[in-house]
């Protein structure tokens, strides 16, 4: 079904297509996770996306992705996407996320300084079968849940009322006018306004410290934790390998060709930025630039951040240029429309967010090895804060699912069939109950992948390295 089949049949019609496609994928069919005869070995998947990244940072990425079943998950979004291509699909689909796991719904900045709870990263996303983001999203809340040794009984109410969350938010915009769909967001004070009755002291304590401590993580901030004074000017300050600024990274004259590179890269990403802001940027001036280590799965892309500074010391912007590969999702999903892989990742975020970065855009550059690289950039960081899942109780986990679930569902009306896929998921909880069992399936799966990595340290197969 195409969209432009959907925005010319009748809300009845879409809906009758909802319906129908129960009886070719039952909801209680998702419940299925069997690991295919010829799965691909997941260290094979891993080291297969590491063979273009950064070599020097690989064992890093090892390293995070071995501390934890968790942290594995985190950075094995191709080998699920690879297990999901296998799983039940609708055939109603939608812009996914790609990798919606429970750490990448936080709080940010929308450009009117509002506080809001949305998606946060988008590398991945593509057009896909809306089941894949709500099927990562699940298995990462029952992962977390061992991870704080929760009960089964336990981890699987999580995953429900998180279902439950985005069936009944879908069943809400399938009833809404589309530009109110649009106009929906989550903001910060409104969720902490509705599920403060529901928490206890300590949490109520740590969620509203949470929401002070958003605020205050604005680019003065970042500027004192980031940079320093050297010889009167500032400096992006060094913590290698995390943070290498340029002058420590290359030789005199190589690296006078990467800050020529990443200049380039700045001036001409500037064109995909709208008029008005173009004329923003250009009243900041480039002072310093460094190379970043991120998150689990990114780690051994390349990634840049620019200090750049208006007025004075005082008047900082700090934008971060990551490189942008092909989705996870391609080899199962279809490729999509863009030649630009930053392109994809660009607007893919603003499909699914209710608030964008204002300083969003890409650009495409030539490296010192001579290959060509996509890169998107944006704020390094802008009120964003990481949820403390490790400190969630089962039932803050469960609240935190719910702010999820709504989200994801929200995310999901914007691009795909809303009203068909709330016919779909009705208001039964068959497909809530079949959830709980597929994560608890993928967790089991999820926990032999981590192991079997270990076992390829161990083996010297793969080299890991704490930082």
């Amino acid at each position: 079904m195409t969209e432009t089949t959907s925005r010319r049949r009748t809300a009845r019609e879409r809906a009758s297509t909802g319906r129908s496609a129960r009886s070719r994928v039952p909801r209680s069919g998702h419940d299925a996770y069997t690991p295919a005869a010829d799965r691909p070995d997941p260290v094979d998947i891993l080291e297969k996306q590491s063979a273009t990244r950064l070599q020097e940072l690989i064992p890093i990425r090892y390293g995070r992705m071995l501390e934890s079943p968790f942290r594995f998950f985190r950075g094995a979004a191709a080998i699920m996407a690879s297990d999901l291509a296998h799983t039940p699909i609708t055939g109603m689909r939608a812009q996914l996320c790609g990798d919606a796991h429970v750490l990448n719904f936080r709080l940010l900045a929308s450009p009117e300084r509002r506080l809001m709870f949305d998606v946060n990263d988008f590398d991945e996303t593509l057009r896909g079968p809306w089941e894949w983001d709500v099927k990562r999203l699940a298995a990462s809340l029952v992962i977390a849940g061992r991870g704080n040794g929760f009960g089964r009984t336990a981890r699987e109410r999580v995953v429900q009322v998180t279902a439950a969350s985005y069936r009944q938010s879908m069943e809400r915009f399938a009833g809404m006018r589309t530009l109110d769909v649009w106009y929906s967001r989550i903001e910060a004070d409104e969720l902490y306004a509705t599920v403060s009755a529901k928490l206890d002291g300590r949490t109520k304590r740590r969620m509203s410290h949470a929401l002070g401590k958003a605020r205050g993580h604005d680019h003065m901030q970042a500027l004192e934790k980031l940079a320093h004074v050297v010889d009167g000017e500032l400096r992006i300050a060094a913590d290698p390998p995390l943070i290498t600024p340029l002058d420590q990274l290359l030789p005199g004259v190589e690296r006078k060709q990467l800050e020529a590179q990443l200049m380039d890269l700045i001036e001409r990403y500037a064109r995909t930025l709208s008029a008005e802001r173009r004329a923003l940027l250009a009243q900041y001036r480039v002072v310093d630039m460094a190379r970043k280590v991120v998150g689990v799965g990114s780690v051994g892309t390349r990634c840049w951040i620019i200090l750049l500074l208006g007025r004075d010391d005082r008047d900082p912007l700090l934008l971060q240029a990551k490189e942008a590969g092909t989705s996870v999702l391609a080899d199962f999903a279809g490729q999509g429309d863009h030649t630009n892989e930053g392109e994809r990742v660009v607007v893919g975020q603003r499909l699914m967010q209710a608030a964008g970065d204002m300083f969003l855009g890409w650009e495409r550059v030539e490296g010192l090895d001579g290959e060509q690289r996509d890169f998107y950039v944006r704020q390094l960081r802008d009120w964003k804060v990481i949820p403390q899942v490790d400190l969630m109780s089962p039932r803050v986990l469960g609240l935190f699912g719910r702010a999820c679930g709504a989200t994801l569902a929200r995310a999901h009306a914007r691009s795909g069939d809303r009203v068909a896929l709330a016919a779909y998921l009705g208001r039964s909880d068959r497909f809530d109950q079949a959830l709980g069992r597929f994560a608890e399936a993928y967790a089991d799966q999820n926990e032999r992948d981590h192991e079997a990595l270990a076992a390829a340290a161990r083996a010297g197969r793969v080299t890991v390295e704490s930082a």
